[in-house]
């Protein structure tokens, strides 16, 4: 599967920000996106969507062609319209079951943001949500390569989305996933404490089974579910044989690790697997930790490719090395 075209939104005004003093910093222990005026969303509907929904929309418009239209949109979301489903609820309480307001109920379906981007558009392809929390984008990406592989003459919009909504954070936070403590995202890998910082954002793409003129090629994908280091290790080891991938060949590998001591020895065992002079990076102190935040470092891959410049600060070890290709 070949990537086209590419666009996020980010709790950074540059996604790529090369400066570390530059980027913006928690507030009230989030990292909030920084969203743009949305001017690809007519108004009358944009003032009735939730946060997820109109950065889902705004991030995919800007993609899709008139001319050369998509023929379908895939979308991975861990929460999608919960935030608007949570405030429909909380109105059943309040009013009694009365004169409730039809905005959030019509906003609060897992699949509203590829629904609205389907009405907006008026594409009329396959569409689909897919809500496996932490697996959500890269159930989304196995989709489109399955669709691909039916359909290779096609495209389809491809991305994830997901907002840090008041309901989410609350749950989250009592089962421990965030940082008790105040702390710059600056200085996050060095906290050696549990818990991430919490983030959100949008990234979208348009793939194709066509070459011509490519920003990138996803080769192979696998998902794993466990709780065990070593099985991980042992995966990821089975995955770069049966893909014919000799760790010395592997230029750059995209880290998922996001601060948080509990989680940080499953990065630790990939890494052992890799060349001692195979560079390392880490991105999640720019966008912070969500479900789908597998889709912006898919998005931080394919601009990497793009420009070959790398902010210094996403560097974990080997910045020097020569990269022609990427992991």
């Amino acid at each position: 599967m070949y990537i086209h075209k590419i666009y996020c939104i980010s709790p950074q005004q540059d996604p790529l920000q090369a400066d570390i003093e530059c980027i913006n910093e928690p507030v009230d222990k989030k990292l909030l996106a920084v969203e743009p005026s949305y001017e690809h969303i007519p108004p009358g509907v944009l003032r009735r969507m939730g946060k997820s929904i109109r950065m889902g929309v705004g991030t995919a418009l800007p993609l899709l062609d008139k001319i050369n239209p998509v023929d379908g949109i895939i979308i991975g979301s861990a929460n999608a319209g919960l935030d608007e489903c949570v405030k429909f609820l909380i109105q059943i309480v309040d009013y009694d079951e009365g004169q409730l307001t039809p905005g959030n109920f019509v906003q609060s379906t897992g699949n509203v943001i590829a629904g609205q981007l389907g009405l907006i558009s008026k594409n009329k392809g396959y569409n689909i949500t897919h809500m496996h929390q932490g697996l959500a984008f890269e159930n989304a990406v196995i989709d489109a390569i399955m669709q691909l592989n039916t359909n290779p003459a096609h495209s389809y919009l491809l991305g994830g989305v997901d907002e840090i909504s008041p309901f989410h954070y609350n749950i989250e936070t009592l089962n421990g996933a965030y940082k008790k403590e105040d702390i710059s995202n600056k200085e996050i890998y060095q906290s050696n404490t549990p818990g991430c910082l919490p983030g959100e954002g949008a990234a979208m793409f348009v793939v194709s089974a066509d070459k011509d003129a490519a920003i990138a090629k996803i080769k192979a994908i696998q998902t794993i579910h466990t709780d065990d280091v070593e099985l991980v290790k042992q995966q990821l080891q089975l995955f770069l044989e049966k893909n014919n991938q000799d760790s010395d060949e592997i230029d750059l590998f995209i880290s998922g690790e996001n601060g948080d001591t509990r989680t940080l020895p499953f990065y630790e065992a990939c890494e052992t697997l890799l060349n001692t002079d195979t560079t390392v990076l880490r991105f999640k102190h720019l966008c912070g930790e969500y479900a789908t935040a597998s889709a912006i470092g898919l998005w931080y891959a394919c601009q990497i490719l793009q420009t070959q410049e790398i902010p210094p600060h996403l560097f974990k070890k080997n910045q020097q090395k020569k990269r022609t290709g990427i992991f």
